[in-house]
């Protein structure tokens, strides 16, 4: 089985999972915005049993997601980046796609288009959702 391997800017957090992301996402929800300072996040979705930390310890913030189920976001305190999100609702990690060390992954969805700024660009041959399609578990 196939694993990669992601740290922080500043490599004081590591992080491995194994096997194929359950999704590969450009998420432009206003919470995302926020978090990473820009139009959106790109977000490979990682099952809860396959993602580990490996080095150090990430500082977490806990948010309340539009299904009122918690999401962890937890972060390096030395750089701020975010290692990864924990999507408790639906049992995985969303997992920035750029902080792999080598990757060759695009996304395949983009989600919550309607909270997009007006100036975002979105890809075109990736179907795109204004909100959260209903059957992707109402995270």
């Amino acid at each position: 089985m196939k694993s990669y391997k992601g740290k922080c800017s500043c490599g004081e957090i590591e992080f491995s999972f194994e096997g194929e992301p359950l999704n590969a996402v450009f998420c432009y929800c206003k919470e995302c915005q926020s978090h990473t300072g820009s139009d959106k996040w790109f977000g490979l979705w990682i099952p809860t049993d396959k993602f580990k930390i490996t080095k150090g310890t990430p500082s977490s913030y806990t948010r309340i997601a539009d299904s009122g189920h918690e999401v962890h976001h937890n972060f390096c305190s030395h750089c701020g980046t975010t290692v990864c999100a924990e999507i408790t609702v639906a049992n995985f990690y969303s997992v920035p796609a750029t902080a792999l060390i080598k990757h060759n992954f695009s996304p395949n969805i983009a989600i919550y288009a309607a909270s997009a700024p007006e100036w975002a660009v979105f890809p075109e041959d990736i179907p795109k959702y204004d909100t959260l399609p209903s059957n992707m578990g109402g995270i």
